[in-house]
């Protein structure tokens, strides 16, 4: 059975996208910054969503994006060899956890070549005002794994969000 869709006019279909925009732009902000909602707690006639939203204390996710394949032609990194280098260079500064996960990425190379490679992202939470000490470390890791393994770069992603163990 072929489900047929009425077609709109001009001004039908002037006058949907007009509703649609109204509807988003009358509705209720989703979400919160995180410093207002460390500041106010939910009332008790906050929706279940509502409360869910404020569970946590603020932190900051940093992600590293680790290459592999080495762009002076050498070997590629190995498990081993990455996981040693967590061991030495990222786990001291952050003993409390991380989580690396396996990947396979693509970047443009200074030449312009599209380049494919087996990658690492590795995830770091820590508390927001700890923040300007973690950067010192974080951009030292990164500068490290550039150095040790002959890479042009170590993709850094940092996001705030609100955590809860």
């Amino acid at each position: 059975m072929a489900l047929t869709l009425p077609r709109l006019s001009g001004t039908r279909l002037a006058v949907a996208a007009v509703a649609t925009t109204v509807l988003a732009i009358g509705a209720p902000a989703a979400y919160a910054s995180l410093d207002d909602e460390a500041k106010s707690a939910p009332s008790a006639s906050s929706s279940v969503a509502a409360s869910t939203v404020a569970r946590g204390k603020p932190f900051t996710e940093t992600r590293l994006f680790f290459g592999t394949e080495r762009p002076d032609g050498g070997p590629a990194v190995t498990d081993k060899q990455f996981m040693a280098f967590i061991d030495k260079e990222v786990t001291p500064g952050f003993p409390d956890g991380l989580t690396i996960q396996n990947g396979r990425g693509q970047w443009r190379d200074s030449n312009g070549k599209i380049e494919r490679e087996r990658s690492y992202e590795l995830i770091l939470l820590y508390p927001t005002p700890e923040a300007p000490k973690r950067d010192v470390q974080i951009e030292e890791i990164r500068s490290d794994y550039e150095k040790k393994f002959a890479q042009d770069s170590v993709a850094r992603l940092d996001e705030r969000t609100r955590v809860d163990f």
